[in-house]
Protein backbone atom coordinates (compact mmCIF):
# COMPACT_ATOMS: atom_id res chain seq x y z
CA UNK A 1 0.00 0.00 0.00
CA UNK A 2 2.74 2.55 0.82
CA UNK A 3 4.97 1.59 -2.75
CA UNK A 4 1.04 2.41 -4.91
CA UNK A 5 1.28 5.76 -1.94
CA UNK A 6 4.86 6.81 -2.99
CA UNK A 7 4.10 5.98 -6.56
CA UNK A 8 0.68 8.40 -6.26
CA UNK A 9 3.01 11.17 -5.09
CA UNK A 10 5.60 10.50 -7.63
CA UNK A 11 2.76 10.71 -10.18
CA UNK A 12 1.21 14.12 -8.50
CA UNK A 13 4.73 15.82 -8.64
CA UNK A 14 5.65 15.08 -12.16
CA UNK A 15 2.20 16.02 -13.22
CA UNK A 16 2.75 19.44 -11.13
CA UNK A 17 6.12 19.43 -12.51
CA UNK A 18 4.73 19.53 -16.46
CA UNK A 19 2.13 22.13 -16.02
CA UNK A 20 4.19 24.09 -14.21
CA UNK A 21 6.50 23.86 -17.11
CA UNK A 22 3.94 24.34 -19.88
CA UNK A 23 2.11 27.40 -18.02
CA UNK A 24 5.76 29.01 -17.94
CA UNK A 25 6.35 28.35 -21.30
CA UNK A 26 3.40 29.51 -22.40
CA UNK A 27 3.71 32.78 -20.08
CA UNK A 28 7.28 33.35 -21.42
CA UNK A 29 6.45 33.17 -25.47
CA UNK A 30 2.96 34.56 -25.23
CA UNK A 31 3.45 37.36 -23.28
CA UNK A 32 6.36 38.83 -24.90
CA UNK A 33 4.89 38.36 -28.77
CA UNK A 34 1.93 39.94 -26.91
CA UNK A 35 4.25 42.97 -25.65
CA UNK A 36 5.47 43.15 -29.56
CA UNK A 37 2.33 43.51 -30.93
CA UNK A 38 0.68 46.22 -28.60
CA UNK A 39 4.04 48.14 -29.27
CA UNK A 40 3.39 47.72 -33.40
CA UNK A 41 0.00 48.58 -32.86
CA UNK A 42 0.22 51.40 -30.74
CA UNK A 43 3.36 53.17 -31.76
CA UNK A 44 4.26 51.93 -35.57
CA UNK A 45 1.41 50.50 -37.55
CA UNK A 46 -2.12 49.83 -37.54
CA UNK A 47 -5.23 47.88 -39.47
CA UNK A 48 -7.68 49.76 -40.47
CA UNK A 49 -11.16 49.55 -42.51
CA UNK A 50 -13.32 51.58 -44.22
CA UNK A 51 -15.67 51.64 -42.20
CA UNK A 52 -18.60 54.26 -43.57
CA UNK A 53 -19.50 55.86 -46.66
CA UNK A 54 -18.83 56.44 -50.32
CA UNK A 55 -16.69 59.41 -49.61
CA UNK A 56 -13.20 57.85 -51.19
CA UNK A 57 -14.90 55.83 -53.81
CA UNK A 58 -13.98 54.92 -56.03
CA UNK A 59 -10.79 54.65 -54.91
CA UNK A 60 -11.19 53.16 -51.65
CA UNK A 61 -14.98 51.07 -50.74
CA UNK A 62 -16.42 50.57 -47.26
CA UNK A 63 -14.86 47.50 -46.34
CA UNK A 64 -11.51 47.69 -47.55
CA UNK A 65 -9.04 46.90 -45.43
CA UNK A 66 -5.41 48.60 -44.92
CA UNK A 67 -2.10 49.13 -43.06
CA UNK A 68 -1.55 52.59 -41.91
CA UNK A 69 2.05 53.25 -40.73
CA UNK A 70 2.31 55.85 -37.49
CA UNK A 71 5.98 56.50 -37.92
CA UNK A 72 6.78 58.75 -40.60
CA UNK A 73 4.65 61.92 -39.21
CA UNK A 74 6.93 61.94 -36.23
CA UNK A 75 9.87 63.10 -38.54
CA UNK A 76 8.24 64.83 -41.20
CA UNK A 77 4.57 66.39 -41.65
CA UNK A 78 2.07 65.24 -43.48
CA UNK A 79 2.12 65.45 -47.56
CA UNK A 80 -0.24 66.39 -49.47
CA UNK A 81 -2.46 63.53 -51.21
CA UNK A 82 -1.72 61.44 -47.97
CA UNK A 83 -4.67 59.33 -47.39
CA UNK A 84 -5.15 59.46 -43.29
CA UNK A 85 -6.78 57.58 -40.60
CA UNK A 86 -8.58 60.34 -38.86
CA UNK A 87 -9.95 60.37 -35.47
CA UNK A 88 -13.19 63.21 -35.88
CA UNK A 89 -13.47 65.62 -34.05
CA UNK A 90 -16.34 64.94 -30.57
CA UNK A 91 -15.42 60.91 -31.46
CA UNK A 92 -17.47 58.52 -33.58
CA UNK A 93 -16.45 56.32 -36.75
CA UNK A 94 -12.70 56.86 -37.80
CA UNK A 95 -12.45 58.58 -40.89
CA UNK A 96 -10.71 57.84 -44.22
CA UNK A 97 -9.35 61.31 -46.03
CA UNK A 98 -6.71 62.87 -48.45
CA UNK A 99 -4.56 65.79 -46.84
CA UNK A 100 -5.30 68.63 -49.16
CA UNK A 101 -4.06 71.32 -47.13
CA UNK A 102 -1.05 72.01 -45.25
CA UNK A 103 -0.45 74.38 -42.06
CA UNK A 104 -0.65 77.90 -43.04
CA UNK A 105 -2.02 77.67 -46.38
CA UNK A 106 -4.65 79.10 -47.45
CA UNK A 107 -7.68 76.39 -48.49
CA UNK A 108 -10.86 77.09 -50.59
CA UNK A 109 -13.15 74.82 -52.21
CA UNK A 110 -15.02 75.68 -54.90
CA UNK A 111 -17.06 73.21 -56.95
CA UNK A 112 -15.62 70.28 -55.18
CA UNK A 113 -12.21 71.76 -56.66
CA UNK A 114 -9.37 72.02 -54.17
CA UNK A 115 -7.76 76.06 -54.31
CA UNK A 116 -4.49 76.53 -52.52
CA UNK A 117 -3.05 79.86 -51.79
CA UNK A 118 -5.09 80.85 -54.79
CA UNK A 119 -4.17 78.58 -57.15
CA UNK A 120 -6.37 75.72 -58.50
CA UNK A 121 -3.79 71.91 -57.29
CA UNK A 122 -4.00 68.99 -59.29
CA UNK A 123 -5.85 65.94 -57.72
CA UNK A 124 -5.20 63.52 -60.09
CA UNK A 125 -7.08 61.36 -57.18
CA UNK A 126 -10.52 62.91 -57.28
CA UNK A 127 -12.84 60.72 -58.85
CA UNK A 128 -16.11 62.61 -58.27
CA UNK A 129 -16.42 66.66 -57.52
CA UNK A 130 -18.68 68.32 -56.20
CA UNK A 131 -20.00 69.21 -52.39
CA UNK A 132 -20.37 71.99 -50.45
CA UNK A 133 -17.63 74.98 -51.07
CA UNK A 134 -15.89 76.21 -48.29
CA UNK A 135 -14.58 80.23 -47.97
CA UNK A 136 -10.83 80.30 -47.53
CA UNK A 137 -9.46 79.47 -44.75
CA UNK A 138 -5.78 79.11 -43.19
CA UNK A 139 -4.85 75.79 -41.48
CA UNK A 140 -4.08 76.46 -38.41
CA UNK A 141 -0.30 75.29 -37.25
CA UNK A 142 -0.56 71.91 -36.38
CA UNK A 143 -3.65 70.77 -38.88
CA UNK A 144 -4.15 69.51 -42.09
CA UNK A 145 -7.39 70.36 -44.23
CA UNK A 146 -8.75 67.12 -45.43
CA UNK A 147 -11.30 66.14 -48.19
CA UNK A 148 -12.35 62.52 -49.60
CA UNK A 149 -11.53 61.83 -53.24
CA UNK A 150 -15.52 61.71 -53.95
CA UNK A 151 -16.49 64.85 -53.27
CA UNK A 152 -20.33 64.57 -53.26
CA UNK A 153 -20.77 62.79 -50.47
CA UNK A 154 -18.11 63.47 -48.61
CA UNK A 155 -18.16 64.28 -44.43
CA UNK A 156 -14.65 66.56 -44.51
CA UNK A 157 -12.97 69.42 -43.29
CA UNK A 158 -15.66 71.50 -45.25
CA UNK A 159 -17.69 70.58 -42.15
CA UNK A 160 -15.48 69.54 -39.67
CA UNK A 161 -12.97 72.33 -40.06
CA UNK A 162 -9.08 71.84 -39.84
CA UNK A 163 -8.01 68.28 -38.34
CA UNK A 164 -5.37 68.50 -35.53
CA UNK A 165 -2.45 66.38 -36.05
CA UNK A 166 -2.74 64.75 -33.21
CA UNK A 167 -6.71 63.35 -34.06
CA UNK A 168 -4.47 61.73 -37.46
CA UNK A 169 -3.51 58.17 -36.57
CA UNK A 170 -1.29 57.66 -39.63
CA UNK A 171 -0.70 57.33 -42.98
CA UNK A 172 -2.10 54.39 -45.37
CA UNK A 173 0.62 52.77 -47.15
CA UNK A 174 -1.30 49.22 -47.66
CA UNK A 175 -4.64 48.28 -48.87
CA UNK A 176 -4.67 44.51 -48.48
CA UNK A 177 -8.57 43.43 -49.14
CA UNK A 178 -10.13 42.90 -51.18
CA UNK A 179 -7.44 41.19 -53.27
CA UNK A 180 -8.45 42.99 -56.41
CA UNK A 181 -8.23 46.15 -54.28
CA UNK A 182 -4.13 45.26 -53.25
CA UNK A 183 -1.84 47.98 -53.56
CA UNK A 184 0.70 50.04 -52.01
CA UNK A 185 -0.49 53.53 -51.20
CA UNK A 186 2.45 56.16 -52.65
Amino acid sequence: MRELSEHNAEAVSKLRRFVWRAVWETVTTALPALLIALFINVFIAEAAVVEDGPSMEPNLYRGYQMMTEKMSYHFHPPHRGDVVIVDPPGGGKSLVKRVVGLPGEVVEVRGGQAWVDGEVIEEPWVTYYGGPDHPPAVVPAGHVFILGDNRGNSHDSRAIGAVPLEAVRGRVWLVYWPPEGIRVEP
